[in-house]
């Protein structure tokens, strides 16, 4: 069933309105014209403010097709509306661990029972808490049009600051990562001006897998709210390819390893700033994931 109305407000904005619950029904019309596409509507509305509504607006969130957590013989997958509550209480291996900590600092706990992963990577906010999580494990991002399906790495996804590489006529329907991806332990930070409920100032993700022999096996690390797109650091990652898991590796660290970042002065911490809380976030995490090992 598909509702589609025309809405008048005020008499001043005419719009349309649609709230598909069948996928066919929604790649249609995206096929058929350019809509808003709303989910949980958390970014959207503040976003938004006063000003009236022009746009047409597909609200996907009937599509329970695009709720849950699964996994199969290659992947798990997170369906594109799964919420950010639904990822906090999920039974997710411990590669998983810093995307769940992740979860529990998008926004209050109102907005991490509505918000859902799709509507934060396609908002794209170089601050947005979700990816540096994602990107440990190397999430690709499944997008479905009337014509097909396509997957692209969570990298290459998100190309700017609020621009990714979906078009008009796809929806994000799942996040993905290689079981072979999954492994070891992870861990996240956030530095804000205070403990929740704020704008990350840096953030930090990490994932080390271990050897028998107590070495670092695989690694995963991945910095936020630090250039206009979050990004891993594989200079830092092949450093600390076969080194020993224990006390010393935060110590390999240094400001060489961030030196392709480009973060911005604004009101919550100038460039240096960033830089340097960045490095710190990042040994911390690198040292909680040893202390799990």
């Amino acid at each position: 069933m598909l509702a589609y109305e025309q809405l008048d407000f005020a008499g001043d904005c005419v719009m349309n309105y649609a709230r598909p619950d069948g996928m066919e029904d929604a790649l249609n019309l995206l096929a058929d014209r350019s809509w808003v596409v709303l989910a949980g509507g958390t970014d959207f509305y503040p976003a938004q403010g006063d000003r009236p509504l022009t746009q047409p607006i597909m609200d996907i969130s009937a599509l329970e097709q695009l709720r849950g957590i699964r996994e199969d013989d290659e992947y798990w997958h997170i369906g594109g509306l799964t919420t950010w509550a639904d990822i906090a209480a999920s039974a997710l291996p411990p590669a998983f661990d810093a995307l769940k900590l992740a979860a529990r600092e998008v926004g209050s706990v109102q907005i991490q029972n509505a918000g859902t992963v799709a509507g934060n990577l396609c908002n794209a906010s170089p601050a947005a808490d979700g990816v540096p999580p994602l990107l440990v494990v190397d999430a690709e991002v499944e997008l479905r049009s009337a014509s097909g399906v396509r997957t692209l790495p969570l990298s290459e996804f998100i190309t700017g600051n609020r621009k990714t590489a979906r078009r008009r006529d796809e929806l994000l329907v799942s996040v993905r990562a290689p079981k072979a991806s999954c492994a070891g332990q992870s861990h996240f930070l956030k530095l804000g001006s205070r403990r929740y409920l704020v704008i990350s100032i840096a953030m930090a993700a990490v994932r080390l897998q271990a050897t028998d022999a107590a070495t670092v096996a695989s690694s995963g690390i991945a910095a936020g709210a630090c250039s206009e797109v979050a990004t891993r650091l594989p200079a830092l990652e092949a450093d600390i390819a076969g080194a020993a898991l224990d006390a010393s590796l935060p110590g390999r660290i240094g400001p060489v390893h961030f030196k392709d970042l480009s973060p911005i002065n604004d009101i919550r911490g100038t460039a240096d700033y960033r830089l340097e809380a960045v490095e710190e976030l990042v040994r911390r995490a690198i040292g909680c994931c040893v202390e799990k090992l």
